[in-house]
């Protein structure tokens, strides 16, 4: 006999409308909003925009039996990167897909790349195992135009988009993840030309320490440990002073030639609560050795890399007018920000090979800034205003203008010396304004960009963002947005055997249009939407004809990417009424496809970048309990690449024993064994098996 489905058994009885207080209100008619119906107090505890944490939200009441669940709850009231103005997921009139902690857990996954292969729009194409070399980008973009940040802090680097992913966090650290597709300049600023992804941690509110290892396939082993610890104020039990440090070291031989590394990393996190502000701070450090096969140039086999970074930030948000009774009561919010980060490059184009003649570069990459943000509502709705001004300056063999042979500046650890500098400054201001009446929300906005390497000028970059929400499980989303990118210090700078640049390269400009729908219901969340990109001035790495010998960066002029991308994710526990005292069983499907046009007054032959895009993705995970605590998850990713990529199928699984305070596991990527190629002639490994655990003490 056929089983119906859980939500078609449910028996309908007659209820009280339940009434919610979120916020309780001082005037003296209050209490008759009660009368005859059953009363619910919740607390809800979030964070502020840009760098969104979810350090305190509580269980909201379940009013339901048909209601969303909690951990989808949880995502709609988390304070998202979708706009300017602090707006949660539910309000948001951007798309933002949140990838939970759950999510995070359940994945088979090695590094924070690997769970970004499984967004639908995400395209990650990576060199090496664990993100030793990955380039991410968004529908249809490439790696140098998404803006990529850790806690709202832009990680983007003027010297090239390739060693961006190199995230000092673990997968362990991370509350959630923010994807934004789509131009979003008028939110992030310049980088943002297709789309941003934000990494959120957070320090837990209890002391604890962990400590995990894993071991398998190429040699590979590694390592990670992290503390939190957490202080209460004036006795009070609930702390208000947080701290969490972590660290991890992973080394492998590689699964193919020339492809082993050693790789680890730093990541400190604070945050002070007040009465009227939150100061939270970061600082974390990345170090990468590693061979580079063909990752650059299939002439040469034998490249060598090594990466450093240093990051920092210093952020507060105020509320000046907490607790008078004026206007601005409890909603002007104002968050400056100081950052800043150094990024060091050093590549042999033949490994162990010394000197420019052949290929050997040095680079020493630093930004510093300062951004504030400004945001208040009044009569007409909520509105925000502000600027980020940013230095980027490069030290390089290779890279900028010739400095006098006397303002060389010496090597640390070689005998060569930076003889070229570049600096430029980029400044940013913005406004927007949001209006919220009951489902519709309308968010609208305009960046005015002024970048020193380009000319004096300020360019202008407006957006508009609609939703409106019917009813509790449907939202219709409507979006116009503008971008731009200004050319890396490679592709202006570039002169090798291989490759060359072009420093009278044109700032890229986009424009985006985007409409889509998401459903959620209990057991079942559904998202599709459509784009339309509208490119100029596209910047690329080309062969011009078929006897090139080396890669050209030029304007490569007009380019249309019509797409869309439709996801489904339903657990099957809740959709056939199934136990819910063991891990849910989880099945997410998704699909993306993209149509690219291209319109040039100048021959191409070959594209390194650009017109390598995904002209199809299928996604499909599960994760399901096998018996008492022991689990499975799976992932089944098949894609088709233009430009003479053959498409390729990838099937991932993972097995997990998971106890209170501890877990062990097996996962195997690859496991068919299928060897195929995501980028240039480098030939991805086959089977890589990794075995380990965790343990997790609260003291």
């Amino acid at each position: 006999m056929l089983s119906l489905p859980c939500f078609m058994k449910k028996q309908f009885l007659i209820q009280r409308q339940a009434l919610v207080f979120k916020q309780f209100s001082h005037k003296s008619y209050s209490l008759f909003a009660a009368l005859g119906k059953e009363v619910l107090i919740g607390v809800l505890s979030v964070s502020t925009l840009s760098h969104s944490k979810a350090d305190g939200i509580a269980a909201k009441p379940w009013i339901d039996t048909d209601s969303l669940s909690f951990e989808e709850q949880r995502i709609d009231e988390i304070l998202i990167m979708g706009s300017r103005a602090p707006l949660t997921a539910m309000q948001s009139a951007k798309i933002v897909e949140v990838i939970s902690r759950d999510d995070i857990q359940r994945a088979e996954a090695q590094t924070i790349n690997d769970i970004l292969k499984l967004s639908t729009g995400v395209d990650v194409r990576q060199r090496s195992g664990f993100g030793v070399q990955t380039d991410i980008s968004i529908n249809g973009g490439t790696f140098d135009q998404i803006a990529i940040l850790l806690n709202g802090m832009p990680l983007n680097s003027p010297q090239t988009g390739h060693n961006v992913a190199d995230f000092p966090v673990s997968m362990l650290d991370i509350d959630h993840i923010e994807v934004l597709q789509g131009a979003s300049a008028r939110v992030f600023g310049a980088s943002a030309f297709s789309g941003a992804i934000n990494i959120v941690t957070r320090p837990e509110n209890h002391n604890n320490v962990r400590i995990g290892g894993e071991a398998g396939s190429f040699g590979t082993v590694g390592g990670d440990a992290g503390v939190s610890w957490a202080m209460p104020y004036n006795g009070d039990h609930d702390p208000k002073v947080s701290h969490q440090l972590s660290g991890g070291y992973t080394r492998s031989d590689g699964g193919t030639d020339n492809s082993n590394f050693d790789k680890w990393r730093g990541f400190y996190q604070g945050t002070l609560d007040t009465k009227n502000a939150k100061i939270d701070w970061q600082a974390g450090v990345t170090s990468q050795n590693f061979g580079a096969n063909t990752f650059y140039s299939a002439k040469f086999d034998n490249q060598f890399e090594e990466t450093r970074r240093f990051m920092a930030s210093v952020g507060t948000t105020l509320h000046p007018f907490q607790g008078d009774e004026g206007r601005f009561k409890s909603t002007f919010t104002v968050r400056p920000m100081l950052y800043g980060h150094r990024d060091i490059d050093h590549f042999q184009l033949i490994k162990g090979k010394e000197g420019s003649q052949s290929g050997e570069n040095y680079h020493q990459t630093d930004v510093y800034g300062a951004s504030l943000n400004i945001n208040f509502d009044w009569l007409l709705g909520r509105s925000a205003f502000g600027a980020d001004i940013h230095r980027e300056h490069i030290l390089s063999t290779a890279y900028g203008n010739e400095l006098p042979e006397n303002e060389w500046i010496k090597i640390d650890g070689s005998d060569r010396s930076y003889s070229r500098e570049g600096k430029r400054t980029n400044t940013s201001l913005f406004v927007e304004h949001n209006v919220i009446l009951g489902g519709l929300t309308i968010s609208a906005g305009v960046l005015a960009n002024r970048n020193t390497g380009l000319d004096e000028k300020l360019r202008f970059y407006p957006g508009i963002d609609i939703s409106y929400r019917p009813e509790s499980h449907w939202k219709i989303y409507a979006s116009w947005n503008n971008a731009l990118r200004v050319p890396t210090y490679t592709d202006l700078y570039t002169s090798n055997a291989a490759q060359q640049g072009d420093i009278g390269l044109k700032p890229e400009n986009n424009s985006t249009y985007k409409v889509g729908a998401r459903y959620r219901a209990k057991w079942f969340t559904g998202m599709a939407t459509a784009f339309y990109s509208h490119g100029t001035n596209m910047i690329d790495w080309v062969y011009e004809t078929a006897t090139s010998s080396k890669y050209q960066a030029m304007n490569i002029g007009k380019l249309d990417n019509l797409g869309f991308n439709i996801e489904g994710t339903a657990n099957l526990n809740e959709m056939f009424c199934m136990s819910t005292n063991t891990q849910p069983v989880m099945l997410k499907l998704s699909y993306a496809y993209i149509h690219q046009q291209h319109q040039t007054e100048r021959e191409i032959y070959r594209s390194l970048y650009v017109l390598d895009y995904l002209r199809h993705k299928f996604v499909t995970s599960l994760s399901h309990p096998i018996i008492s605590r022991l689990s499975a998850s799976w992932a089944l990713r098949w894609q088709e690449r233009m430009n003479g990529y053959p498409p390729y199928a990838k099937l991932d699984g993972k097995l997990t024993w998971s106890e209170p305070s501890w877990q062990v596991y097996v996962k195997a990527d690859n496991i068919t064994n299928h060897r195929y190629y995501d980028f240039g002639s480098v030939l991805q490994p086959g089977i890589w098996i990794m075995a380990g655990g965790q343990i997790k003490l609260h003291y």
